[in-house]
């Protein structure tokens, strides 16, 4: 995959995960004319203009109609087509929440669910279009996978990996250019955790975009306080990577968790949600977007209001240590 910029000491800069998604998914469609997108206005946005171009007759655009979107997909999905059902991420799992329940949970379509511009990434368009309640609504739907890439490589692996499940599955991807995490590490699989910095002080189990300032933070934390934290790339929300967290909480060492989502529902409670249940003792913190709504700003600075950065994720985790 060609990189586009060098940044920083520690990472490879690439592009933007729902770029690759679109590059990736034409690269499939190539060689499979059962791949279809269904779109509620939201090719540019979603970077499929070049894919529409190259494929004409596998786009069908609903206009700004969510829950037609997910109901046309379900059924292009019943009768075999590899229906990815594209849409800003705020208006996908909220406006057609009960077509996924039901249209395609319910029904076992296997409809790919792709929320772009997810998170905070319309920064100041406001909460009404940050989609912080995502990984809360759809966990509570049972028969969904959903898996938020954080790089590049988890990108494209997703997508391969996504065209050829036989259940549904949400896809989450922003707008920014994000880094190669660890080039040496090509381990994939939906569903299963990957360490992408070692370490045995503290363990950071992030997801998506948070990822980067977390190994960001765990660079800095080693120069600088010789603490070393292992950092998680928890990429698939659900199914959760249980056997990995039983594995990290051997040590009793402290653990962390990191998302661009509210603090209700999401990773951290999933984590604790099993630990608790499990007999775990770790102190255990959430970093998340509080209960309530969100500030005005770009993404990086509501990042960097939240502590959802390498200053306010190193400035935490040594508050934990010293307990």
């Amino acid at each position: 995959m060609q990189l586009d910029v060098i940044k920083d000491n520690y990472l490879t800069m690439g592009k933007a995960n729902q770029v690759v998604f679109s590059e990736t998914l034409q690269e499939l469609a190539k060689e499979d004319k059962e791949i279809v997108i269904i779109t509620s206005d939201s090719r540019g946005s979603g970077k499929l203009v070049p894919f529409a171009e190259k494929f004409p007759k596998q786009v069908i655009e609903v206009g700004i109609a969510e829950q037609n979107l997910v109901g046309i997909a379900s059924g292009l999905a019943s009768a075999g087509k590899k229906s990815f059902a594209i849409s800003p991420a705020c208006f996908l799992t909220a406006r057609s929440l009960e077509q996924i329940k039901n249209d395609v949970a319910y029904s076992n379509n296997t409809v790919k669910l792709v929320g772009i511009s997810a998170g905070l990434s319309y920064g100041i368009l406001g909460t009404t279009h940050h989609s912080l309640h995502d990984f809360a609504v759809l966990r509570a739907i049972n028969n969904i996978i959903i898996v938020a890439p954080a790089d590049n490589f988890e990108t494209e692996q997703a997508v391969h990996e996504a065209a050829k499940l036989n259940q549904p599955i949400y896809l989450r991807f922003g707008k920014k250019a994000m880094p190669f995490l660890d080039e040496s590490n090509q381990d994939f699989k939906i569903g299963k955790g990957r360490i992408v910095n070692h370490g045995d002080d503290i363990t950071i189990i992030a997801t998506g975009e948070t990822v980067y300032p977390a190994i960001l933070a765990a660079k800095s934390l080693k120069e600088t306080n010789n603490i070393n934290a292992k950092v998680v790339s928890m990429h698939t929300i659900k199914p959760l990577d249980v056997k990995l967290l039983d594995d990290l909480v051997k040590d009793r060492k402290p653990i962390i968790t990191i998302e661009e989502h509210m603090v209700n529902g999401g990773l951290g409670e999933a984590c604790a949600s099993y630990l608790f249940q499990k007999g775990a003792i770790n102190r255990f913190h959430i970093m998340a977007i509080p209960d309530e709504y969100t500030v005005t700003g770009s993404q990086l600075e509501i990042f960097n209001h939240y502590g959802i950065s390498q200053e306010g994720i190193s400035k935490k985790i040594i508050e934990l240590l010293k307990v």
